[in-house]
């Protein structure tokens, strides 16, 4: 019997139920095909270990399933007990450790399926859901993290929550299996109208939608790379319309020229009243006239690419039932990582804590300890960056050297001792838990930016903060295609390199070298590194620089040759599907 389409599951689920509730109530190790695709919507993943995978084959056994549990932050913002609540279930259920998505959230890894009900409803008990975290549904919301005075004023982090509260599914089938049925104070509104959902209808989505808010001036959150990017325009610190852009996104898969990442555009602008009304008439265009037949094809760029700017807008503007404003062009002065020290309102300090590649976790370095002894001290405020890194707010200014010297008895390094290509660095998990890396990313990532560094050094720019980001497969979760260098995985130890995008986040790079040994990716780039070093302009940045060469000019200069490619097993580039 063939598997059911992911439609039909969605449209005979009773509105995410499923048999969810029965499967549950087994021993079994691991839930049907059914209900892995339901309970994505209710933020969990079924995954296995592919680390013993394939022994687990050779001796007959299944795979070893645990899965993997994300809790959805608008904004990233935790109070210091949400985060103490959840430090404790990393420890108790967890393979103890926590990890920042580039999405604002902490996933929780190798959770057993029999942990699953008390860990979901211990979130909720502090205020933290994981409904929406994953499915064909609004994800959660992100915004700019930083509560810097102008941040504050502008009201990002209470836009972002008010905004995710409106568009999470309104079904009470997550309430009755994780929470005895009990909504928590900050859950979604009860069901109106007797209508189960009013925006989401019985099949949901075609696919993930994804939103975020930038603070004019800092694209922190890559604003181009969402579904719908919202930037607020400011008078007086004050918020008097919100630009929309709509049709960014990330996911391709490779050798499918049909499938594409894709930056967004700016549509208009509204008043601020308007703004969820806007945004559910742009998430309306999507459940309507999105993929159904073809997941891969089934985001809402690929809408907004084959109507053409102008009908799409034409249609949010009939469906909001008002015309949109002109907006103003949008400039970024820069991309704060937000790291380091820096003064809040009302004379208060927060601190930008690096956590290498989002995993906090006691390893070589006693990070989860030593954030757990600053958050149990001071209770500071937890902001989540898109970035993967961790703020903790709140501090007076005479707090600061006991905070340093906590973190520094545990070995953590704060920003001034980091490298600037490890500063900007970005991986996804992939392997082992990823059920869709098809490479290494987390784990490779702290050789490969070590060989890059070296690299840097031997062309004689040692300081240069090169942007890079690595994921084991290419749909895109550390946004490779809009950054200086992408490397995608592409099979076992297998990688496409990406050059040419801006560290702005304001361009896509394009497709540079194939099929790259993970040993060989740092070699591979050294004679551009060189090139660059000898040939840029004043200030001018690597990702500019290539941009300006060109990504043919890139492979006809210094790809290599088709002779040395097939030692290396790397295809011509331009045989490729395109990228950018």
């Amino acid at each position: 019997m063939s598997q059911r389409s992911a439609e039909d599951v969605k449209a005979s689920s009773d509105h995410l139920a499923g048999d969810i509730a029965g499967e549950l109530a087994t021993d079994t190790s691991a839930f049907g095909a059914d209900s892995v695709s339901l309970l994505k919507f209710h933020g969990i993943y079924q995954q296995d270990d592919r680390d013993v995978r394939r022994e687990r084959g050779r001796m007959g056994l299944s795979p070893d399933y645990r899965c993997m549990v994300r809790a959805s932050i608008p904004g990233g913002a935790l109070t210091a007990e949400q985060y103490m609540a959840m430090d404790r279930l990393a420890g108790e259920v967890g393979n103890a450790s926590l990890r920042v998505t580039t999405r604002e959230g902490i996933q929780f890894h190798f959770i057993h399926k029999g942990d699953l009900h008390a860990l979901v409803r211990r979130l909720n008990e502090s205020l933290v859901t994981t409904l929406a975290a994953c499915g064909d549904v609004v994800r959660n919301i992100v915004a700019c993290p930083a509560p810097l005075a102008d941040r504050e004023l502008a009201g990002l982090q209470s836009a972002a929550a008010e905004l995710a509260r409106r568009l999470k599914p309104r079904t009470d089938a997550y309430w009755q299996l994780w929470v005895d049925g009990e909504r928590a104070a900050s859950a979604t509104p009860p069901p109106r109208d007797g209508e189960v959902e009013p925006l989401y209808g019985t099949t949901y989505l075609p696919r993930k939608f994804k939103i975020g808010f930038a603070h004019p001036g800092d694209n922190c959150v890559d604003i181009y790379t969402h579904d719908i990017g919202i930037v607020p325009q400011l008078q007086a610190g004050q918020v008097t319309a919100f630009t929309i852009l709509a049709g960014g996104g990330l996911g391709m898969t490779h050798n499918k020229p049909e499938t594409y990442p894709r930056l967004s555009d700016v549509l208009g602008a509204v008043a601020p009243q308007d703004l969820g009304a806007v945004v559910e008439a742009i998430i309306g265009i999507h459940r309507d006239h999105g993929d159904r037949e073809n997941r891969k094809h089934a985001r809402l760029k690929y809408i907004v690419d084959e109507w053409g700017l102008e009908a799409f807008t034409a249609e949010v503007v009939r469906r909001l039932g008002k015309p949109l404003a002109a907006a103003p062009d949008l400039s970024w002065e820069a991309t704060h990582d937000h790291l380091g020290w820096h003064q809040q309102r009302g004379e208060r300090w927060f601190l930008g804590v690096p956590v290498p590649n989002g995993r906090i976790i006691d390893g070589d370095i006693p990070l989860r300890t030593a954030l757990r002894a600053v958050v149990e001290r001071w209770t500071p405020g937890i902001r989540l960056t898109a970035r993967q890194d961790v703020l903790l707010t709140g501090f007076a200014h005479d707090q600061r050297p006991a905070v340093e010297a906590v973190l520094a008895a545990h070995g953590v390094p704060l920003v001034e001792a980091l490298a600037p290509i490890q500063r900007h660095a970005i991986a996804c998990p992939a392997l082992p838990t990823c059920g869709l890396a098809l490479a290494e990313a987390e784990r490779a990532m702290p050789d490969v930016l070590t060989a890059l560094g070296a690299e840097l050094a031997g062309a004689g720019i040692p300081q240069e903060a090169v942007h890079v980001r690595m994921t084991g497969c290419p749909n895109g979760c550390a946004r490779p295609y809009s950054t200086e260098i992408g490397i995608v995985g592409r099979g076992k130890d297998r990688y496409t390199l990406f050059l040419g995008g801006d560290a702005d986040g304001t361009r896509l790079n394009g497709r540079y070298a194939d099929h790259v040994a993970g040993d060989a990716i740092a070699t591979t780039l050294r004679p551009v590194l060189v090139a660059f070093a000898a040939e840029r302009g004043a200030g001018e940045r690597f990702g500019d620089w290539c941009g300006r060469v060109g990504i043919e000019g890139l492979r006809r200069r210094f790809a290599p040759r088709q002779d040395d490619s097939r030692r290396r097993g790397v295809p011509d580039p331009q045989s490729e599907a395109r990228v950018a």
